[in-house]
């Protein structure tokens, strides 16, 4: 049997192991719950809780297990705004590039055949826009993000082009994020749902995606972009 097969058989039941085991611990609920004692831990030992959450935001990005949405919010909560965004930008992109690898020299076969269809776009923008079309799905996320990872892999673009522009393609949208996980540690009641401060973070997850469409689209119709085309 061929050396790449087994590898990613292995890996893709690793993925529903791994999903099967931890998947349903990462809710929102479940974080609320071990805040405390996570922060506690997090004051006396900062440097090896850093770490860890780095390492487990990496696998969990890399596997694709559900539940990153909900990591990213416990991180903000626990470490604040601007360690966790440096913590959670440089590992989800890693994870990124790390799930891109496994889908060029490993998941190739596989992924042709569950989303083939769909590469077929992504194929289309990469030749169109190049890197460009990376950095508008990091922007507006028309597919999963794990999909992007996937589908990237089988496309001509470089690794360290796919590095490159995820990690600053994905930063603003981390960032907002990071923002209402920051907000969301602070609500000890329902009456802080509707604190002004909660409601415009929650609004900016919303607004994000449609005001990167928007810039987007200005930028497209400039001269500049229409001379680089």
């Amino acid at each position: 049997m061929n050396k790449k097969l087994v590898i990613g058989i292995a890996l893709i039941a690793l993925i529903a192991l791994l999903i099967t085991q931890f998947g349903d611990q990462l809710t929102l609920e479940n974080a609320k719950a071990q805040q405390a004692a996570l922060a506690d831990f997090i004051e006396q030992n900062f440097v090896l809780a850093a770490v860890s959450y780095f390492l487990a935001y990496v696998a969990i990005t890399a596997f694709s297990i559900p539940g990153a949405a909900v990591v990213t919010l416990l991180g903000a909560a626990l470490f604040g705004f601007w360690t966790s965004l440096l913590l959670v930008s440089f590992a989800s992109t890693l994870g990124a590039t790390l799930a891109f690898l496994s889908s060029r020299f490993l998941l190739r076969d596989w992924v042709q055949s569950k989303f083939g269809d769909k590469l077929n776009a992504i194929n289309q923008g990469v030749a169109k826009d190049g890197a460009f079309y990376l950095f508008s799905l990091r922007l507006i996320p028309v597919f999963p993000f794990f999909l992007i990872n996937l589908l990237m892999g089988l496309t001509p673009i470089t690794t360290a082009r796919f590095y490159l522009v995820s990690q600053i393609g994905m930063l603003p949208g981390t960032a907002v994020y990071l923002n209402a996980g920051t907000q969301l540690a602070q609500i000890d009641s329902l009456s802080g749902i509707v604190s002004p401060s909660v409601l415009v973070s929650f609004a900016l997850l919303g607004l994000f995606p449609i005001i990167a469409k928007w810039l987007m689209s200005k930028y497209r119709r400039t001269p500049h972009s229409q001379k680089e085309a």
